[in-house]
């Protein structure tokens, strides 16, 4: 689902972060991720978990999401609703390097819709990371 949809809802989002994630490369953990990106012009970009035998060296769906959306569409767009899920029906906020990246390039009214606990969960972002580092340039 990399087109512009004027309004995918959050289950949409969800389906796309679900069907991505069947393309996810998790050898190791076997934790196939997926993730969706909602865009302020109404792009969607989807991405999924790449590991790597070096664990540090693994890269999750939400960063390759939006750096897929970047070297795909430019960097001028900011991210409206973010959906994230697994193929291995665990809980599965966007972890905190994820959270970070994602901080630079979200709209002040987010969201993120993910499974959680007790199902599935839609927070807004600035919920998530409350203290994100931010760079004062002067």
């Amino acid at each position: 689902m990399d087109m512009a949809d004027t309004n995918p809802t959050a289950a949409q989002l969800m389906d796309a972060a679900r069907a991505v994630a069947a393309n996810a490369y998790a050898p190791y953990s076997n934790f196939r991720v997926g993730a969706a990106l909602l865009f302020d012009d109404g792009l969607v970009v989807t991405g999924c978990n790449v590991e790597n035998m070096s664990f540090g060296m693994t890269s999750c769906a939400e960063r390759n999401a939006l750096f897929r959306a970047i070297s795909e569409h430019g960097g001028g767009r900011k991210i409206r609703a973010i959906a994230v899920t697994n193929l291995n029906g665990q809980p599965s906020p966007p972890c905190g390097a994820c959270r970070q990246v994602l901080s630079e390039f979200v709209t002040p009214d987010a969201v993120v819709t993910f499974p959680g606990a007790d199902g599935v969960e839609t927070r807004a972002f600035r919920d998530m990371l409350p203290f994100q580092f931010h760079l004062n340039s002067r």
